[in-house]
Parts: structure tokens; sequence; C-alpha cells
């Protein structure tokens, strides 16, 4: 069990731990301090607006009577598991895959826990983008989602290169 913590990419698990942390304790301070669709403008183009988001990104699905909140959440679970397995077997050397798969890991568990907990996720950053408009709320978790699959690309992308050149 130590070695599966002190070789693997799960001695990094401080840095999912960390962004659910933050994740939830924002959701609980807006659902503390705010009432449904409150919204407290920060910038021109930022604001503090609470929702709820019954579907997944971009409120997909939505409206769908409610299927979707078990739908969703399986998914979650799937991911969580998979993501928790890629981690166990990833080299803790490679830290921008890891940190990578934590940032998603640490995401995936906060919008699960809202799922399971109210029914819906909570959203609350809320921008508007130049020559767009609004762009759909989102929370902390996303970030750690989005984040995450970036620095996995990242990693793909640096790793691809290593490959080529090895392949030379």
């Amino acid at each position: 069990m130590k070695k599966l913590f002190k070789e693997t990419g799960l001695a990094y698990i401080w840095l999912a731990l960390l962004v659910l942390i933050i994740d939830q304790a924002t959701k609980i301070a807006v659902i503390q301090h705010f009432a449904l669709y409150d919204s407290k403008v920060i910038t021109d183009f930022f604001n503090l607006t609470y929702v709820r988001n019954h579907g997944a990104a971009f409120s997909f699905l939505a409206d769908s009577g409610g299927w979707q909140r078990w739908f969703f959440t399986a998914i979650a679970i799937i991911a969580v598991v998979l993501i928790s397995y890629w981690l166990s077997k990833t080299d803790k050397s490679k830290v921008v895959l890891v940190t990578g798969f934590n940032c998603i890991l640490g995401g995936a568990i906060g919008n699960l826990y809202d799922r399971i907990a109210y029914g819906y996720v909570i959203d609350f950053l809320d921008f508007t983008i130049p020559l767009y408009g609004r762009w759909p709320a989102f929370n902390v978790a996303d970030m750690g989602i989005m984040i995450g699959a970036a620095l996995i690309l990242i990693d793909s992308l640096l790793n691809s290169d290593k490959s080529e050149k090895s392949k030379s």
C-alpha cells in the first residue's frame, strides 16, 4: 500500500483534495450568502451569480425531467474510478500528467457530491465575454476539470515529441 502512494500519481492526491475543498467551500459560501439567481457585480465582465445546473456542461439536458441527475451521477462515478485507477498506474515523475489527473479527480468529486447531495450542481462564476456575450456560469470544480484536461493535453503533446525523437 505504501508503494501505491509513494511511487504513483496517488502521491499527489493532496491536489485533488485541495480542488475539492476549495470547490465545496466556495459553494457553501454562495449558498449562505446568495438567494437563487442573486448576482453581485464584481467587474464589467465578471459577476458572482448563484444558479443551479441540473444538466451537464452548458446546462446540457438540464430540462430532461430528472433522469439526467442519475445519468450524470453514474458518469461521474465511472470517471472517478477510472482516473483513480490511472493515477495508481502513473509514475509520479510524470508531474504534468499526474497534476492533470488530480485536478480532474478533485473537480469530478466536487460536482459528483453536488449531484448526490442536492440533485444539481451549484454554479456561480459568471463571465461576459466580448463579442460573445454571457458565458454559462461555472464553479471551481469545473475549473479543475478544464485545467486538468489542458494539462493532460500538454503532457501528451510533450511526450509525443519525445516519442517521435526516439523513433528517429
